[in-house]
């Protein structure tokens, strides 16, 4: 479901793909080949969620802010299975691991890994192409190529299989 809010209504990209049962309102922007998926929740009623290019929000993940402080996501993200992202901003090409929450005013550098279960409490920063994880979470090393390559390759899957899935919904509209 798409809501306005306050006047502002999501404004998402013709390629993107919106699974059913998400729920998005206000004041987001969503790019292009970028993939919401199913249960997900993204709430633009307290200030902007811009997000980027070929980004992927994953099942029952929630996206909302605090007031004056927007969402950020840049381009190629992924976003894991039941994340919680809260007013805070992620660089282009990070990973956020499945059940992960990430507060305000944090921010995961480009190309950054968190690991799953992971809590970035407010105002951390994590720098550009490392590994952290734990609660709270800590960097432990930095990315290695291989690492790099397999947060290319989700990246690259999810924008190819959320292409496949418009597709289905796109030809189920177009037989009724």
């Amino acid at each position: 479901m798409i809501y306005p809010f306050n006047g502002k209504t999501p404004k998402i990209a013709a390629s993107a793909f919106i699974a059913d049962y998400v729920t998005i309102t206000g004041d987001v922007e969503i790019g292009e080949e970028s993939g919401v998926w199913f249960n997900s929740s993204i709430r633009g009623d307290v200030a902007p969620t811009i997000i980027g290019n070929k980004v992927n929000i994953q099942d029952n993940s929630v996206l909302h802010q605090s007031p004056g402080n927007p969402l950020i996501l840049e381009d190629e993200v992924t976003v894991g299975h039941q994340v919680i992202l809260h007013s805070c901003i992620i660089r282009k090409k990070a990973l956020i691991g499945m059940g992960s929450v990430i507060l305000d005013q944090a921010e995961i550098g480009e190309g950054a890994f968190i690991g799953a279960g992971s809590l970035v409490p407010q105002g951390k920063k994590i720098p550009p192409n490392t590994l952290a994880f734990g609660r709270p979470a800590k960097v432990v090393r930095e990315l290695n190529e291989e690492d790099i390559k397999d947060m290319e390759r989700i990246t690259r899957e999810y924008a190819e299989k959320g292409q496949y899935y418009k597709s289905l919904q796109m030809d189920d509209r177009a037989a009724k």
